[in-house]
């Protein structure tokens, strides 16, 4: 079976993909553009099979960014801002409109700073991700990071894991936000999507190696069912959960950098599209998706 090397943006992490998986949400993509005609500026993977915990039934979770044309924009009344279809099969689309993303990076949104991570790209413009990428580092907040993936830790904790038999499986719900509050600790940067990168935090050496257990034994599609909860886990998660509880107020809030860099932003992304327009048949370009694996996903023979 022919593979696809899907390439982190960093360059330094590899997914191995199938190809034809690669090429049915590359068409799809194209697909969106034309029904709704927009433009996608940035399409990855955002889930378990970025995380890297994948499981034999995990979809493919596929998160995109677009932008109309710029009379688009000029409007009283607010317009739907994302595009959304109901789960087929493994595949659920999802995606943003331009002003959207603007408005969640303004408000320091983690999931979007997430995207912009992701070990996994179906489509990349480039001139879109450069201004995106350095309007993320202006905007990123560690107290809005640090509440986010607490909230998230602490309600996977109370639903999952607060029983003497749990799910094994939802460990990593709860320990991947908290290893990304670490993360936000150490480094005040967005954290990385991949669990392993996270991982490396974890010094004490029992406890690496129960949750280096667990992870080899979801990504080789061990079934991880009901069983006796594991304490060292629990007391880890515990301890982490009530420190950000205590800690998460003191984090420096970082004034949010002047309006106008955003708008500049949105302006020069509109530009852009508009300019790139002229130089194509339409304002859909219907052969990129075919392009990109010359720059993120390169297929191995």
């Amino acid at each position: 079976m022919s593979l696809t090397l899907a390439k982190s943006i960093k360059k330094d992490s590899i997914v191995i993909m199938d190809q034809a998986i690669i090429k049915t949400i590359q068409e799809k993509l194209s697909q969106i553009e034309k029904d709704h005609a927009v433009t996608i500026l940035y399409a990855v993977e955002s889930g378990s099979r970025a995380w890297g915990f994948k499981s034999s039934d995990s979809d493919y979770d596929i998160r995109f960014v677009y932008a109309h044309n710029t009379k688009w924009y000029l409007n009283i009344l607010p317009k739907k801002d994302v595009i959304e279809y109901p789960i087929i099969g493994e595949f659920d689309y999802s995606g943003w409109d331009l002003r959207k993303t603007m408005f969640l990076v303004n408000k320091s949104n983690p999931v979007f700073f997430e995207w912009l991570r992701s070990p996994i790209v179906y489509y990349k413009d480039e001139y879109f991700y450069n201004i995106m990428e350095q309007l993320s580092k202006e905007y990123f907040s560690p107290i809005a990071s640090v509440y986010h993936y607490l909230h998230m830790a602490s309600g996977n904790f109370r639903q999952f894991l607060q029983t003497d038999e749990v799910k094994i499986k939802k460990y990593f719900y709860v320990l991947r936000p908290i290893l990304a509050c670490m993360w936000i600790e150490n480094f005040r940067e967005s954290p990385p999507m991949e669990f392993e990168k996270l991982l490396i935090q974890i010094t004490e050496k029992e406890l690496l190696e129960k949750i280096t257990e667990l992870l080899v034994k979801k990504k080789s599609g061990i079934e991880l069912g009901i069983e006796p909860k594991i304490e060292i886990i629990n007391s880890f998660i515990e301890s982490k959960l009530k420190h950000f509880e205590n800690v998460v107020s003191t984090f420096d809030p970082k004034k949010k950098p002047k309006q106008a860099i955003l708008e500049e932003g949105f302006i020069k992304i509109l530009e852009n599209i508009e300019k790139n327009a002229l130089s194509n048949t339409g304002f859909v370009e219907s052969n990129k998706f075919q392009t990109q694996p010359q720059n993120e996903l390169e297929y191995q023979k």
